[in-house]
């Protein structure tokens, strides 16, 4: 029973964590249909996104194992593609003031990012998955199968899919 507990409150504590930040502390921004590229809010993006993913910082503080994440992130680092098993387009991002994520993007069921720049803002819906180094993000894909959450990567506009 007690291991039990123990191996569930980590997740209880992120999903608080989660939650009241979401209600009390962070401020409302746009949400975009990757889609249709349409606003449905008018209020601004803030300006440094490095410090706005505190859902990525409670998952990577708790050790999530999984968890389905939309945010975004400055480019930090362009790494050369993983090309064992399905081929990955990787670009390591920082997300909050002291935490980078790599994303795992599969060019074999999407097309890959043209000529991403050092500096320069991507936009994520994934699954985030914990490591020590702060984490990966991966899935940012369709499921050519329907059984995972279609991702996703937005870039300069263009949404990767």
């Amino acid at each position: 029973m007690k291991k039990n507990f123990f191996t569930v409150l980590p997740l209880v504590i992120t999903f608080a964590v989660i939650f009241a930040w979401q209600l009390y502390v962070e401020q409302p921004t746009p949400t975009v249909d990757p889609t249709t590229n349409q606003t449905t809010s008018q209020q601004q993006v803030d300006h440094n996104p490095a410090t706005n993913n505190p859902q990525l910082l409670a998952a990577y503080n708790n050790q999530v194992a999984k968890l389905q994440v939309k945010g975004q992130g400055i480019i930090v680092k362009i790494l050369k593609d993983d090309l064992e098993g399905s081929r990955h387009q990787r670009l390591l991002l920082r997300v909050n003031d002291n935490q980078t994520v790599l994303i795992a993007h599969n060019i074999d069921l999407a097309p890959r990012i043209a000529n991403p720049e050092l500096g320069d803002i991507v936009e994520f819906y994934g699954e985030y998955v914990w490591n020590n180094k702060g984490g990966v993000i991966h899935w940012t894909h369709k499921d050519p199968r329907g059984n995972h959450t279609d991702g996703w990567l937005r870039y300069h506009g263009k949404v990767y899919q």
